[in-house]
């Protein structure tokens, strides 16, 4: 090897590891959803429904907050919102418990949920960090038959929020 070609080498192994600690973490792809009663994105990871990469990342529906979308504004989760893909539907009650599984917990300010652009119910958790299981028993109130629920888990410490969509027919 020449002098100028191991002296480039030896440079580079020792600046490699000061540049890849220097560099800005990448965020975590993995965060949660709702798998009861099953999610549309808990549905695409068991296979219930055929669906494209969220049925191996089904943690992963995450966007800006405000979203009223199944797929949280992320393109390539669009078929989330596709109401003709045969989702599973799930018969509740007036008063039902969702149950999400966390992959990685964040600090959350509410977990809100949705039926059309009704909010029916709201959980403040004022900046906590959740365990990796969290269950709302959430009242419908009034609301009855086929109805899309969306439900959103907004984190506390930056502008983005968790969507997932489940399918219910309230009795």
């Amino acid at each position: 090897m020449h002098k100028k070609t191991k002296l480039a080498a030896v440079i580079g192994a020792a600046i490699a590891p000061l540049i890849a600690v220097s560099l800005p973490a990448s965020t975590a792809s993995a965060h949660g959803y709702i798998n009861s009663p099953a999610s549309r994105q808990a549905q695409c990871a068991a296979r219930v429904v055929s669906c494209g990469s969220i049925q191996y990342e089904p943690q992963s529906v995450e966007g800006p907050k405000g979203q009223r979308n199944c797929h949280g504004g992320v393109a390539r989760f669009a078929e989330l919102n596709d109401d003709s893909k045969g989702w599973q539907r799930h018969n509740v009650g007036v008063s039902t418990t969702f149950r999400w599984t966390l992959t990685v917990q964040h600090r959350t300010s509410t977990w809100q949920y949705y039926v059309g652009n009704t909010l029916v119910d709201e959980f403040d958790d004022q900046g906590a960090i959740p365990g990796t299981t969290v269950t709302h028993n959430v009242d419908f109130g009034n609301i009855r038959g086929n109805q899309k629920v969306l439900a959103v888990w907004n984190i506390a410490d930056t502008g983005n929020a968790f969507y997932a969509c489940v399918d219910v027919n309230i009795r």
